[in-house]
């Protein structure tokens, strides 16, 4: 899933190196040098504290489209701070469907899933090719004790995936057409706070994944997404989404209060 507007995105690849492990699909990483660093760090960090960071992050890693970063019941060893590309939570249930439970894009992270029982709880699939970095949590742990404003950082991203979680219960009780509106502001907002465009950007999880996510069908999605296209709160073109008239979704999504 990216934004039309890539500006970010190319900051970080201007940050990336080209050079590669021969026994390990991975390139070296960079916090210092990070474009989206002001996602994942306290503000303010000197560079020797930034430097001490940096001997954290392992590596960064490449993960083709429709590859697992991880599984459900894999051992949890590491996080993962997303660069470019997106994700998918995803569980396989016990009839065989599969269930989304959330979209991850740049800046996001992935994987604080595992902490509580050392396990991972669901799949990690990229929806695009993507590039993570990645962070062992014992040196995270270790370093949080020197760094205090690390420590709450962390706190304060494992406090909004649990609030963002919540939301999406919540969200379970509203209509159809309240899910699919939160869904589209949600996302131009995380987008805005990456520096791309608020308005318009490609989508790169389907319909059905959307539907997934938000406990609707497919034909669901489309039929609202079509309604606010005809209704002019949005264009779109496949998967391309153009936001026109965002106070209007606002005053749907409004309904779920």
């Amino acid at each position: 899933m990216i934004p039309v507007r890539v500006d970010a995105t190319e900051r970080v690849s201007q940050t990336m190196p080209t050079n590669s492990s021969p026994n390990f699909p991975h390139l070296t990483a960079s916090c210092s040098n990070c474009g989206l660093r002001e996602l994942c760090l306290p503000l303010g960090l000197s560079a020797d504290k930034l430097k001490r960071i940096d001997q954290i992050v392992c590596a960064r890693r490449k993960v083709g489209r429709g590859e697992g970063l991880y599984r459900a019941g894999d051992a949890f060893s590491a996080i993962y701070a997303v660069c470019s590309g997106s994700f998918k939570n995803k569980l396989v249930l016990h009839d065989g469907r599969e269930q989304v439970m959330g979209f991850h894009i740049s800046g996001d992270i992935l994987g604080i899933d595992g902490i509580g029982e050392e396990r991972h709880g669901c799949d990690a699939v990229a929806l695009e090719d993507s590039d993570v970095c990645v962070i062992p949590f014992a040196r995270v742990e270790e370093i949080s004790r020197e760094m205090r404003g690390l420590q709450h950082q962390f706190h304060q991203l494992m406090s909004r995936a649990i609030v963002r979680d919540y939301g999406v219960m919540l969200l379970l009780n509203a209509t159809a057409e309240v899910r699919v509106a939160v869904f589209l502001l949600d996302l131009c907002r995380r987008f805005a706070a990456r520096g791309y465009s608020a308005s318009e950007f490609h989508l790169r999880m389907t319909r059905e994944e959307i539907g997934s996510f938000l406990g609707l069908t497919l034909e669901t999605v489309s039929r609202h997404l079509s309604r606010f296209h005809e209704t002019k709160l949005i264009a779109v073109l496949q998967k391309h989404i153009h936001i026109l008239d965002a106070p209007g979704l606002k005053v749907i999504a409004g309904a779920m209060n």
